[in-house]
């Protein structure tokens, strides 16, 4: 097998990898629409600082469906395939799609992001399995970073419809210049060069008549005001929020806008549905149920007939034992095993922690406090998004070169000083584009290795006969650590404030570094059958 000459049929690979990497991309646009969303629907269902499980239940509840598809996939993905399944997700995506555009209450919107969590949980379990699956060894790194490219393409794509469909909104600056009419008894002059006018006429070209309206009946004694100690800071923080909810809840944006973000993920969903009909089944699993012929005529395809016959061949030495077919969760706990499923749950639960996901779900709050008002702040997530696409294919070039542990090891040291300055920066309440740039560059940082890497890594650790189930539990960890973190962040902000929830991350990376460099053992280069057999043999 080592020496036999392989003529690839890159044009099949390529189509079968990008449809299922496809499952990625609504997993992208689905988990980050939200963030964009966020500041508008928020004004719809009364959510405000003084409610923070509504807020976090909002981020949070799609995650939760994440955890019941994950459990589902650990379940079904060794018993009825991989594609099947990522059928079912498909059409799990346009139903949420449909259901939260269409939503009537916090009830109705919550269930339908769980219903869509459910197909996250699905397609982030089963598109990496399946692409590493049907890949050869020396480009798999490549083409199940081809999964982690469409779930940032997704992203990018939530972030562009966000800012494309949300209409221009005023700083709560600007809605309390105009909502106080300028007089010298509520404007405190700024600096010398403040002119009061120049920005009532700029606040005026964008501003929603009945929002401001709206804000002016709540808010009759609204003044502008400078806020100077950390006490004054804070009370205008909070104050801000009141008056742009208030300035929000009436408009277009508050009313509508929102909707049409989660209803522009049906077209995509659908047709990822419809795609997955025409795509093969993976012959690792056709093998598995003694289906050899199917899985050959597969791999044939793949890279001629030598090869269908030598994949086959390898891939039935690593099932050679009774009962392949029916996996038990027991087996899981055979120690040979345990010691890698250890391992790939903690890389899951480490891309999680690390904290770079806060930025996309919590983007309001972090931009805000960076300086930030909302439509500055959906500019600022756009070029997140740019960069998070432009990393990622940093790591499709490195991943099959530098290798898989090298990579993990530059993530985590790079996100511990990038995460230290951060920090610092909130805690002075630096405001400006050099903490946008920190921002950037942890992201940048992320994308090109833990993000693409972690997902290579826990397709590609796990034995044959219990990928399916193995893999869920990693992913299912994934998922309940990302469920926790967005749940949790309000509380730990509130706590700890942004300079402390960085420098937090910033500890956690620390030990994710060590782990990595001690356990993780370099998979590049080989097949998984040689991974196999380096690890649990």
């Amino acid at each position: 097998m080592k020496t036999l000459e392989v003529n690839y049929n890159m044009k099949f690979i390529w189509r079968i990898c990008v449809v299922a990497a496809m499952g990625g991309f609504l997993f992208g646009y689905d988990w980050v629409v939200v963030g964009g969303a966020k500041p508008f629907y928020e004004p719809f269902f009364l959510i405000g600082d003084n409610t923070p499980f509504m807020r976090g239940f909002a981020m949070s509840s799609a995650l939760f469906g994440c955890i019941a598809g994950a459990i589902l996939s650990g379940m079904l993905a060794d018993r009825l395939g991989r594609k099947r399944l990522l059928i079912s997700s498909g059409l799990l995506f346009t139903v949420s799609a449909v259901g939260t555009a269409l939503c009537w209450d916090f009830f109705s919107y919550n269930l339908a992001r769980i219903i869509g969590g459910i197909g996250i949980g699905l397609a982030s379990n089963l598109s990496p399995m399946y692409i590493a699956e049907v890949s050869p060894a020396a480009m798999r790194g490549k083409f199940v970073s081809i999964n982690q490219l469409t779930i940032v393409i997704g992203i990018l794509a939530a972030q562009l419809v966000n800012m494309m469909i949300a209409r221009p909104v005023l700083t709560a600056d600007q809605v309390r210049l105009l909502a106080s009419e300028g007089s010298a008894a509520a404007v405190v002059v700024r600096d010398a060069g403040f002119d009061i006018e120049k920005e009532k006429e700029a606040a005026k070209l964008i501003v929603d008549e009945v929002g401001l309206r709206n804000v002016k009946e709540k808010f009759p004694d609204i003044a502008y005001i400078i806020a100077a100690t950390e006490d004054e800071i804070e009370a205008k923080k909070a104050e801000d929020n009141q008056i742009m909810s208030a300035y929000i809840s009436p408009t277009w944006n508050g009313l509508k806008g929102w909707r049409w973000m989660f209803g522009a993920e049906t077209v995509a969903a659908f047709l990822f549905f419809l795609l997955m009909f025409f795509v093969p089944e993976s012959p690792r699993w056709l093998v598995k149920y003694d289906r050899g012929g199917d899985a050959e005529r597969i791999l044939a395809r793949v890279g001629g007939a030598a090869y269908g016959k030598a994949e086959v061949a390898d891939i039935q030495h690593t099932l050679a034992s009774e009962d392949v077919a029916r996996v038990r969760f027991k087996d899981l706990l055979e120690p040979k095993l345990r010691k890698v499923i250890t391992l790939g749950v903690f890389l899951a639960v480490l891309q999680q922690w690390c904290g770079i996901n806060v930025i996309f779900n919590y983007a309001q709050e972090v931009f805000q406090a960076a300086g930030y008002g909302v439509s500055d702040i959906l500019f600022n997530i756009v070029i997140t998004g740019i960069v998070n696409l432009a990393a990622t294919f940093v790591a499709i070039r490195t991943v099959d070169h530098l290798g898989r542990k090298a990579l993990m090891l530059i993530g985590t040291g790079g996100l511990v000083c990038f995460y230290a300055l951060l920090g610092t920066g909130y805690y002075f309440h630096s405001t400006g584009i050099h903490m946008l740039l920190l921002i950037v560059i942890s992201i940048a940082c992320y994308a090109m290795t833990l993000a693409p890497v972690t997902w290579v890594l826990i397709s590609e650790l796990f034995p044959n006969r219990i990928r399916g189930a193995a893999m869920s539990i990693a992913v299912l960890s994934l998922w309940i650590a990302c469920a926790a973190l967005t749940l949790s962040f309000p509380y730990v902000k509130g706590l700890l404030g942004a300079h402390g929830a960085f420098w937090v991350f910033g500890g956690i990376c620390v030990v994710g570094c060590i782990v990595i460099f001690k356990k993780l053992p370099e998979t590049k280069g080989k097949t998984l059958e040689d991974i196999e057999r380096e690890l649990v043999d």
